[in-house]
């Protein structure tokens, strides 16, 4: 029996059992043949609610339905990106937004919440961005990776930089404001925080985490933090120092049916346009010569 403290949004085999209105042993079994989305990270059989309930949803039978299908919601989730942002607007694509971090866009679109997630979660495995994740919470379903842009990251730090910060092995004993677990700037920085060898501890995580790269340069710019991670565009916005380490991959996770409906249509004909590469110049920090390559197209 599974028992003990546990995340929120993750359910027990019992759980499981009971929201499948089936036998614990027959949990699993699914378990056993790889069926059903679980995680042992904790030593125990865990389940997220949201991609158990995506996996739910892939395995309705519509042949006998009499009621047409529920559309998706016209909403964009996951990590926030000022470009996406301004486009959307400017498209007239009429896409709502809810952003809160890579991995939470990901479980959103797993569970039909929304048509698109923005992600930049880096993979060092794979020395690549985005795709494990989606073939890991996604599998077997018709999800597109399309590149957005390539974004400089780099750390945040007040203007003039007193502290003389010029890289991850300068954050020792200073006050860094990190995004909250799941987000891509999050990864990235747990990353290279490890790959920098510097020991556990030596960089003080500020809690509460911030929960955008807005805020990041926020805590920097009133002196609540030495620096953050965020890219290069947010520094400029808010008249701060920026200190490069790393050029990432900005990719939009569509579900693939939607890429062809007027929403994204609008979306993805603005940024075919000369706007949309003047916007970025304007900004900073972007490249986005490789908008629009697929590095994922579903099964």
């Amino acid at each position: 029996m599974d028992s003990g403290r546990r995340p929120p949004g993750l359910m027990t085999t019992r759980e499981v059992a009971a929201y499948l209105r089936i036998k614990e042993r027959k949990v699993y079994d699914l378990v056993a043949t790889g069926e059903i989305p679980v995680s042992r990270a904790t030593g125990k059989l865990l389940f997220p609610h949201d991609l158990v309930e995506a996996w739910v949803r892939r395995r309705v039978d519509y042949r006998e339905a009499t009621a047409p299908l529920m559309p998706r919601p016209t909403v964009f989730a996951g990590s926030h990106d000022p470009l996406l942002d301004w486009a959307l607007r400017e498209s007239g694509s009429e896409i709502a937004t809810f952003f809160d971090g890579s991995l939470d866009g990901l479980r959103r679109l797993a569970a039909g919440r929304v048509i698109g997630a923005g992600v930049h979660l880096f993979e060092p495995d794979r020395g690549d961005w985005n795709i494990g994740h989606v073939e890991r919470m996604l599998p077997g379903e018709p999800v597109v990776l399309m590149e957005w842009a390539r974004r400089r990251q780099g750390l945040v730090v007040p203007a003039g930089n007193p502290l003389g910060i010029a890289g991850i092995a300068d954050l020792t004993g200073r006050r860094v404001v990190a995004r909250q677990p799941g987000a891509g700037s999050r990864v990235l920085l747990d990353h290279l925080l490890a790959r920098s060898g510097l020991p556990a501890g030596a960089a003080t995580l500020l809690e509460p985490p911030a929960r955008s790269e807005s805020d990041v340069a926020l805590a920097v710019g009133e002196g609540r933090a030495d620096a953050g991670l965020a890219i290069e565009s947010v520094a400029r916005q808010h008249r701060l120092e920026f200190v490069p380490v790393a050029d990432e991959r900005y990719d939009l996770a569509l579900w693939r049916r939607e890429i062809f409906e007027p929403p994204i249509q609008r979306l993805l004909a603005l940024a075919r346009g000369d706007a949309f590469r003047r916007r970025a110049a304007d900004l900073g920090g972007y490249d986005v010569s490789g908008f629009g390559t697929v590095h994922r197209n579903g099964p």
